[in-house]
């Protein structure tokens, strides 16, 4: 691509809507744009007056430019996003919101259940939201099952119940699952529970006082005493969310510059109550300008692929961009509903502009606090360990019950702290249960064997553990071919096991290093070996649970899909079928009297 002459290119360039990608001598793409004239927008990159530094450093590294036409400036809006996402160009402001936002999902069944969801929707059901965290999900849903009895449990435990949980205990369900309640009276509450979600709580507060009302002139006082203690409930969940506006659905966009730093701080209305709030802090290449950064997070926010459902009627903005009429037909066009952009110089939106802005200012603060105790720290760890730089450490832990379900977990940490997306967990086989060290060196193989990249390969290896774990994972880089060598730590538990006691190991635990239990050195130490630990009791626990729910049946050779079906329908679920005797089995159409007897003696085997 080192041919590429700007002025021969740009004569055949065309005038019309589209997206242009700049690439490097590599052939990567290094930045994404769209324009309204794509001749007139590329063509200003190379005038010979650009003051912008930026633009300078950015166009003495393209090698080559691609063009995509569109039909309309709308069109080349959405394309441009979607490269931006798909190529993450270090050239353009980018979105580092690596998680889909979570949703509260009523599923489709018999008897629908309420639960948090994140990621695609392929689950049959309504989705409502989407929440700004998982708290405000988890926070919904716990006051949600004080109201209204709907199941939360997983359909793996609903199928298998007998008798009533203690969630109906608490009368937080009403025990669908052993028809504790009628299916009539249960699809009502979910009919509460989806108005509810849809912001329509004052028509649920009206069902519910005509539900009471005739409860009690048909003498079941008990039943109307049960639904006024719900419409109480509600109302005073009403006041603890509600604002004092007039505005029933927005979002407000707050923005802050410090030190550096740039944040966008999201302040959701819905339903005349604040939803929730989260600040983004972009990556921003140098000399950015605010506007360019908040025209970047806003395309990039709500242009996103399935980002339909975020898109408020209204968007607050701390100033105004120039982009703010094609974004508006954009999120009208993808919501099908009028979209405005507006700035806020008074009233009740300049109230809420004023605390978001706040927000994102008080953001950047902690952050900058937050950075600070962490470049403390690993100064003093490199300082420590004796190494000119650390860039990744990374840190291994083995997680088993009594040898069984044993799950290995790799974390990384880089000069930021927690890198979570470089995170790794293994499922251990082929060794002893119980043999740590087998499982350690499992673990390393898995990580290490194809390495490629030597960016890859972390300055500093924690293992949690003492000098038998460190010895093994020593021996396993004996015959390391890259000339990248990580320095391999042992962290050793202290008598007590409580923190700030931990030993140090270096050199196969001939050698220890002293740290005081206030260091901040230690403290880093302590919360990757800490991650690395909950990493992989996260992993052995879900294992653990995957075993535990999945059908018996499924274990027993020569009982496929239909046959599982049909002893379930026919015995009344899995109680049913350990219940049998082989007798009853036998019974079941499908089932040979050999298979009846190979089903019971396997079932009881287990139990």
């Amino acid at each position: 691509m080192s041919d590429f002459e700007p002025a021969r290119f740009l004569k055949t360039l065309s005038s019309e809507p589209g997206v242009y990608r700049m690439l490097d001598s590599e052939g990567q793409v290094i930045y994404v744009g769209k324009a309204k004239n794509l001749k007139k927008r590329v063509s200003s990159y190379f005038r010979s007056n650009v003051t912008d530094s930026k633009t300078r450093v950015l166009v003495s590294n393209i090698c080559g430019i691609e063009v995509t036409l569109t039909n309309t400036e709308t069109e080349a809006l959405l394309l441009e996003n979607n490269l931006i996402k798909k190529y993450q160009p270090r050239y353009n402001i980018l979105l580092r919101d690596d998680k889909s936002y979570p949703y509260i999902l009523l599923t489709d069944h018999k008897h629908p259940r309420l639960a948090f969801h994140r990621g695609s929707r392929k689950i049959k059901g309504e989705y409502f939201g989407p929440f700004p965290s998982a708290g405000a999900v988890s926070e919904s849903l716990r006051l949600m099952q004080k109201i209204f009895p709907v199941r939360q449990c997983e359909d793996a435990y609903y199928r298998a119940r007998s008798r009533p949980c203690l969630q109906y205990q608490l009368k937080r369900c009403s025990a669908p699952c052993v028809n504790k309640i009628s299916d009539e009276e249960y699809q009502q509450e979910v009919d509460f529970v989806r108005k509810f979600l849809l912001g329509k709580s004052h028509e649920v507060i009206a069902d519910l006082v005509t539900k009471m009302e005739q409860a009690s002139k048909e003498l079941k006082f008990e039943l109307a005493a049960k639904v006024r203690d719900q419409i109480m409930l509600l109302r005073k969940m009403q006041e603890q969310q509600s604002i004092s506006g007039n505005h029933a659905e927005m979002d407000v966009v707050g923005f802050a510059h410090l030190n550096g730093l740039n944040a966008v701080h999201l302040l959701m209305i819905r339903d005349h109550k604040v939803l929730g709030s989260k600040t983004y802090f972009p990556k921003v290449p140098k000399d950015s300008g605010e506007e360019e950064i908040l025209t970047s997070f806003l395309g990039q926010y709500y242009l996103a692929p399935g980002a339909t459902g975020r898109i408020a009627k209204e968007i607050i903005l701390p100033f105004s961009i120039e982009e703010s009429e094609p974004l508006s037909e954009a999120l009208t066009a993808i919501s099908e509903r009028k979209v405005g952009l507006k700035v806020a110089n008074r009233g009740e939106r300049a109230q809420y502009l004023k605390l978001a802005n706040k927000n994102a200012l008080n953001s950047i603060s902690v952050k900058q606090s937050t950075q600070d105790s962490i470049n403390k720290r690993y100064a003093q760890l490199k300082e420590t360990l004796r190494l000119d730089d650390i860039n990744r450490m990374e840190c291994f832990d083995i997680s088993h019950t009594m040898g069984e379900n044993t799950v290995a977990s790799c974390v990384v940490f880089d000069s930021q702290g927690p890198n979570n997306k470089e995170y790794r967990r293994f499922n251990v086989t082929g060794i002893t249960g119980g043999d740590d060290y087998a499982a350690m060196e499992f673990a390393l193989n898995k990580r290490y064997n194809k390495v490629v990249d030597e960016e890859k390969i972390p300055d500093v290896i924690f293992i949690d553990g003492g000098k038998g774990q460190l010895s093994r994972a020593e021996q396993y880089f004996e015959n390391w071919p890259h000339n990248k060598m990580p320095l391999l730590v042992g962290v050793a538990k202290g008598t007590s096991r409580k923190p700030g006691l931990e030993t140090l190991l270096i050199d196969g635990g001939r050698k220890t290093i002293p740290l005081d239990s206030d260091a901040p050195a230690l403290h880093l130490i302590q919360h990757i070996r800490d991650e690395s630990h909950r990493f992989a009791i996260a992993g052995h626990r879900n294992k653990r649970q995957k075993q535990r729910t999945q059908s018996l049946l499924e274990e027993i050779t020569g009982v496929g899909q239909k046959r599982r079906q049909a002893l379930l329908k026919y015995l009344g679920g899995m109680q049913g079928v350990k219940a049998a005797n082989i007798d009853q089995l036998k019974q079941v159409p499908g089932i040979s009297p050999e298979m009846a007897e190979k089903i019971f003696n396997h079932l009881h085997d287990k139990a």
